[in-house]
């Protein structure tokens, strides 16, 4: 029977993950662990894939596989993970020689007809992790290999790295991730300023509404204003009314004086 299992290169530990794959089996767990953690030492801090083949007497045999590129890439280049936002953050700068590195380690693995196909390969993971190679995109890189540029290194299968060199990427690495921090600072300050003008305009509605209910209520009570005025002047007719009716009494009685 085979398990597979992914623990963490020289520290394997009993846990209710490897006790539901092993208990069951009826081997003895803490063996199981030792052995794991002896066979995988070399790749200490770097999760790897193990196939435990466990005979009918329970007795077993261990087989360690490659780990993941990314992962190999991870300790190679003393990071805690990739990138995890893509095209905008940037997790690494590589060299050559740190890809040729870990191309030796996968190429026994990897589906290369040989070595520099290998490293390519290395090169591909770099694509999805947001790795430079030195100080390129690794789809830059890949033109240069097929090119012929890094034939020298990769034919030595060269894996150490100058310290001239080191300090270089590092220099220009330190450059990138200051102009990065500059572009996040600005892009949370203009989402900042953008959740503010929404803000105010949620605001601003209600007053709005409320100026819009006003403007009816002035024009009803200019109205009832007017009419009192319309009865005052109403009431000045009705005064007037007998104001006449003395004017044409006294036109009457003129012409009886005369006789």
């Amino acid at each position: 029977m085979i398990i597979k299992l992914l623990v963490d290169g020289g520290d394997m530990k009993p846990g209710p993950v490897i006790g539901q794959k092993l208990g069951p089996l009826g081997i003895n767990i803490g063996k199981v662990v030792q052995d794991v953690n002896q066979a995988t030492k070399v790749f200490k801090g770097v999760k790897v894939p193990v196939e435990l083949d466990i005979a009918k007497n329970k007795t077993f045999t261990i087989k360690v596989l490659s780990p993941p590129t990314t992962e190999l890439l991870k300790k190679e280049l003393g990071i805690e993970k990739a990138s995890g936002d893509h095209k905008k953050v940037k997790a690494a700068n590589a060299s050559i020689e740190q890809v040729i590195s870990v191309a030796k380690i996968k190429s026994s693995n990897l589906l290369a007809t040989n070595f520099k196909a290998a490293v390519k390969s290395v090169v591909g993971s770099c694509v999805s992790a947001e790795i430079f190679i030195e100080n390129k995109e690794p789809k830059d890189i890949m033109k240069d290999i097929e090119a012929g540029k890094y034939d020298k290194e990769i034919s030595e299968q060269k894996t150490d790295t100058s310290p001239e060199k080191k300090k270089q990427l590092d220099a220009f690495f330190t450059e990138v991730k200051t102009k990065e921090a500059a572009e996040v600072k600005k892009a949370e300050e203009e989402k900042l300023a953008e959740e503010a003008k929404k803000t105010e305009a949620a605001a601003a509605a209600p007053a709005a509404g409320a100026k819009k209910e006003e403007v009816p209520a002035k024009g009803a009570a200019g109205k009832k204003e007017a009419a009192p005025a319309a009865g005052k002047a109403a009431a000045g007719k009705k005064e007037a009314a007998p104001a006449a009716g003395k004017a044409a009494a006294g036109a009457k009685k003129e012409p009886a004086k005369k006789k």
